[in-house]
């Protein structure tokens, strides 16, 4: 196992060759998904709270 070893990673560099044993960076491509489009929910309605309760309060005060 060295430099003259065709199935090793030394010997592949000593050659100058690539395989099994000495795989090249392969670049993958870039796959740009869609997002998903979100429906916007309906806004809630506004509920009036009763002004009873604060006027209570400050009578007891």
């Amino acid at each position: 196992m060295g430099k003259g070893d065709q199935k090793s990673t030394k010997g592949k560099i000593a050659r100058g060759s690539y395989g099994k044993s000495r795989l090249r960076k392969t670049s993958k491509p870039v796959v740009v998904a869609e997002k998903p489009v979100k429906e916007k929910a309906a806004p809630k309605p506004k509920v009036a709270k009763p002004k009873a309760e604060k006027a209570k309060k400050a009578e007891e005060k």
